[in-house]
């Protein structure tokens, strides 16, 4: 339920309103606009009488939401979210690259990484220290190490970095971490979203290979009920029938969930492909569809990637996609959204 508050309301009013609210056991997400004020009623609202509250001199009108997502409901916060990642912005008209290899290897190739994707304008550096591999045989990542060399990469840089988490008892490891990676195989593991839900992190949330859009959200959802609302949503592509590409990527997804939500939308070709020549035209699809920000891999050596160098690019190739993206920006019908 969202409660849309008069202009300038009496203070005396909506403190009796919010306590007689909170008395309900009902907790209370607000939104402030320029003009507007909107109480997001979160809890079980079937007992609240709308027209009692419509009735209020200070209050402008009462809905219902239908759908089960509320933090995340635009409804509930109708200005976009804009995440503040150590001076870069995402969300709100702020467009933001996130850039680097699937996998840290060692600390050379992760700091000539970062040097040369920040070259090219990338705002956040992506390295993968721990990592899901479908193989028990593959390489599964350097772990605490290449968090470690994540760190010196950003120390080289001045990038924040981003990487993927797959268990509760690693978090430790993260607190240096700028943005923390929810992969598409633990967008439903709701113990590991919950306690990231009690950060103060941005939290990097990818749609599940076969997961609704509602599910996405309702995995967001986990988060922010926590009271983490720094959560950047990721569409990296979901599994159908075609085995041409790695997965489909659904670029729907993206005016669909700036419809639906006020959180940050990011596409990642990369993962969505899995195929180097198709991440610039689908990299240029998705800034066109209106997305925040993008996620690419790039790697100095493709071929010799210790994982997925079949869908990464080389930095030149990165830099070359870079200037693309800029000059589609001004198309994008998200792009003087919220600014």
């Amino acid at each position: 339920m969202i409660i849309v508050l008069k202009e300038n309301p009496d203070q005396k009013q909506l403190n009796n309103l919010t306590d007689w609210l909170k008395g309900m056991g009902l907790d209370i997400h607000w939104s402030k606009g320029e003009s507007t004020t909107i109480m997001g009623l979160v809890g079980d609202t079937t007992k609240v009488d709308m027209a009692l509250i419509e009735a209020l001199d200070i209050v402008e009108r009462v809905a219902r939401i239908q759908e089960p997502f509320k933090n995340a409901n635009r409804k509930f916060h109708p200005l976009d979210t804009v995440i503040d990642i150590g001076g870069a912005k995402i969300g709100g008209g702020h467009f933001q690259v996130i850039a680097g290899p699937c996998s840290v290897e060692s600390t050379e190739q992760i700091c000539g990484v970062a040097v040369d994707v920040k070259a090219a304008g990338a705002g956040l550096l992506r390295g993968g220290a721990f990592k899901p591999r479908t193989s028990p045989y593959a390489f599964q990542g350097l772990r605490a190490k290449g968090i470690e060399m994540l760190e010196a990469a950003k120390e080289a840089s001045g990038l924040p970095i981003v990487t993927e988490v797959m268990d509760i008892n690693h978090l430790p490891l993260f607190e240096n971490v700028d943005v923390i990676q929810v992969g598409a195989r633990n967008m439903q593991n709701f113990e590991l979203l919950k306690e990231l839900g009690t950060m103060d992190k941005p939290i990097l949330l990818k749609r599940g290979l076969a997961n609704t859009l509602e599910e996405f959200l309702m995995s967001a959802e986990y988060i922010m009920a926590g009271g983490n609302e720094k959560v950047i949503l990721c569409e990296r592509g979901i599994r159908t029938f075609e085995r041409a590409t790695r997965n489909t990527l659904d670029l729907s997804a993206v005016p669909y969930l700036k419809k639906q939500t006020h959180l940050p939308v990011i596409v990642d070709p990369s993962h969505a492909t899995g195929i180097a020549a198709l991440v610039r035209p689908m990299a240029l699809a998705a800034t066109a569809a209106g997305a925040d920000g993008l996620m690419i891999e790039v790697h100095n050596d493709p071929a010799h990637a210790l994982s997925d160098g079949a869908q990464s690019l080389k930095p030149e190739e990165f830099s070359d996609l870079m200037g693309a993206v800029k000059a589609i920006r001004p198309y994008s019908h998200q792009y003087h959204k919220g600014q």
